[in-house]
């Protein structure tokens, strides 16, 4: 049974979460389109992560204001898109362009983490970078509208949890 939402859900937290994984998912429990976060890199970002060099946040900008005009554009009609969304900053910019955004903040065990990033094929963010996205991860505020799910168990297991929490939401 698909569920409809007016959200637009941005799925977000640290490389490895299953941000890729989840996103659709939940799109499809949803009943609306994702967006694959990563498609809004410019290649030059993609260059520099593929090289194991972190962004920066001028880096950053262009990219998150590409992901909140889509999400502003789905405003009202729903859909779920991925950003890893690690800074209060990086949601602040999205909710400048897409005020209404909800997110789910994919958590869990840096281990797990690690050992799910090295069995990926043919992604560009390399394990090396895991340590300057923990650090650079500011969980959601209290008054920050989002929900967050835990990536232990399967993706099924995962994208269920995200709904029933979402549905909290209102």
């Amino acid at each position: 049974m698909q569920e409809r939402t007016p959200h637009v859900v941005v799925v977000m937290g640290v490389a490895g979460t299953g941000k890729t994984t989840i996103g659709p998912l939940l799109a499809d429990r949803l009943g609306v389109p994702y967006a694959e976060g990563d498609d809004f890199h410019p290649a030059e970002n993609i260059a520099k992560m593929s090289s194991g060099t972190p962004l920066t946040d001028d880096d950053r900008w262009p990219w998150l204001d590409a992901i909140g005009a889509w999400a502003h554009g789905r405003a009202g009609l729903g859909g779920v898109v991925s950003s890893s969304a690690l800074k209060r900053s990086y949601r602040d910019r999205l909710r400048a362009v897409a005020p209404d955004v909800v997110f789910v903040h994919l958590t869990g065990d840096r281990k797990l983490i690690e050992d799910r990033m090295s069995h990926r094929q043919g992604h560009f963010m390399p394990t090396a970078l895991l340590d300057s996205q923990f650090a650079t991860l500011q969980p959601l505020g209290a008054d920050e509208a989002g929900v967050g799910v835990d990536v232990a168990g399967s993706p099924d297991d995962i994208a269920d949890r995200a709904v029933k929490a979402l549905s909290r939401l209102g």
